[in-house]
């Protein structure tokens, strides 16, 4: 069979990877210094949620999913929930909490209640949440039986890695707690109480000179 000639742009595809791979075993730095002219990772960034039900149209007071797709979330970066005591604010990693606005069957640790809505009277509050795990983070609402995050009051986030966690939120987790025991008394070495049974004995001779002094005269 005969064999096929290489065409010429082949062989000069094959000479362009060539040169292009002896040239990064001969100057590494060439290709080094292209990687650190990539733009650095945005700073970390607070990001303002508007967190309020409107109970006159039974719905949401912002759309939340619309806002959320316009914003870029990285970790570090920071929630600012701006609400009042009336409102809960949820975040969880369980998308079947999340669809189902319930999170009574989330056995896990995928649910964090960051406020309870429990505030009486109605005050305004803030509420600050830190992104700490990289993936998609869910938020929502548990006020009025899950209704206000059936009616618009949650969305979903996709957190990317960035500059990484900040040293004061990347720290181990504290151990678990450990009820301990007291522990016993000390032992307390008790010494025989010879020193009372000592005095007695010192004292006896002195108590017989007083008899013979007392009734001596009264001995023929």
């Amino acid at each position: 069979m005969a064999m096929g000639v290489p065409s010429s742009s082949s062989a000069a595809a094959a000479a362009t990877a060539i040169t292009a791979i002896s040239l990064a075993l001969t100057f590494p730095w060439l290709f080094a210094a292209s990687n650190a002219d990539s733009p650095p990772a945005p700073p970390y960034a607070n990001h303002t949620v508007v967190w309020f039900f409107d109970s006159a149209s039974n719905s949401s007071a912002v759309n939340y999913s619309t806002w959320a797709s316009s914003q870029n979330f990285f970790l570090g970066d920071f929630l600012i929930f701006d609400t009042d005591s009336n409102n809960t604010v949820i975040q969880t990693f369980n998308a079947t909490t999340y669809a189902l606005c319930d999170f009574s069957d989330d056995n896990g640790n995928d649910t964090t209640f960051y406020y309870d809505g429990s505030g009486e009277p109605t005050v305004n509050l803030t509420v600050a949440v830190p992104l700490t795990e990289e993936g998609t983070n869910y938020f929502f609402s548990a006020a009025d039986g899950g209704v206000e995050c059936l009616q618009g009051m949650r969305f979903e986030i996709t957190v990317s890695h960035g500059r990484g966690l900040p040293p004061s939120l990347n720290q181990p987790p504290p151990p678990p707690y450990v009820d301990l025991a007291p522990p016993p008394p000390p032992d307390i070495a008790v010494n025989p109480t010879t020193g009372g049974g000592g005095k007695a004995g010192r004292q006896a001779p002195l108590a017989h000179a007083l008899l013979l002094l007392l009734f001596g005269g009264f001995v023929f």
